[in-house]
């Protein structure tokens, strides 16, 4: 029998009871205070798959209070950790779940939901933007994105693609960056560093699947999930 992960039974109240500002004006400071400092720790606790995933207490993009484990009660779930709202490799991957993947984790058995970063208000113009017919639960200090094991990418891992100038963060190529994105619409927000991941829950509850991404564009291939859904459904 797989064991019981030390995360399971937290009950995790993230998001707008945080006292932590909210608002594109405060997401924009917060992107560019992180980019000064740069990455923060890296992941602590990792849960171990086919033990008990977290759970945990979020606000989704209507400001409905929820549990985590409410996607996966009646059969698998795909828990999808997004990268910050201003990210073009999110932008990127809500298009492949929009436009061709989210049908197939559906037919496979799988209840899906996004986890973001931002507060709800901003979580539900995302959705509208992007045209998401997903939840988006709401995790703005990060606390779940950690109990999945999910910290804060090094530099390399974000900055791969970018001129090696912008290796070096300084403020005046922050505030640049910042600039040019928040023309084109897309301004940056939140945290620049986070990294993401993807996850199938079983309906017992237990981790059937983690995919970590290695850097921002790597995306996973939708069979690897549909086939731990259909496995997942077998197995419980």
């Amino acid at each position: 029998m797989a064991g019981t992960s030390a995360m399971a039974g937290i009950d995790v109240l993230a998001g707008t009871e945080s006292g932590r500002p909210t608002g594109m004006q405060a997401a924009e400071a917060e992107w560019f205070d992180r980019w000064r400092r740069g990455p923060g720790p890296g992941p602590t606790a990792i849960p171990v798959m086919g033990e008990a995933a977290p759970d945990a207490t979020l606000p989704d993009h209507t400001g409905r209070m929820g549990r985590l484990s409410e996607h996966w009660a009646a059969g698998p779930a795909l828990i999808m950790f997004w990268r910050h709202f201003g990210c073009g490799c999110g932008a990127d991957r809500a298009a492949r779940l929009r436009d061709a993947e989210l049908a197939a984790y559906r037919a496979a058995g799988a209840s899906v939901v996004i986890v973001g970063q931002a507060e709800p208000e901003r979580a539900r113009a995302y959705r509208d933007e992007h045209r998401l017919d997903t939840p988006i639960l709401c995790d703005p200090d990060f606390t779940v994105y950690r109990a999945y094991g999910l910290g804060d990418w090094p530099v390399a891992r974000v900055l791969y693609d970018a001129p090696e100038p912008y290796w070096s963060r300084t403020d005046d190529l922050g505030r640049e960056l910042q600039a040019s994105r928040r023309a084109s619409g897309r301004p940056m927000v939140d945290n620049p560093w986070m990294s993401t991941g993807e996850f199938v829950i079983d309906r017992s509850g237990r981790l059937a699947l983690d995919y970590r991404y290695q850097y921002c564009e790597d995306f996973p291939d939708p069979r690897v999930l549909t086939t731990a859904v259909r496995l997942a459904r077998v197995d419980n």
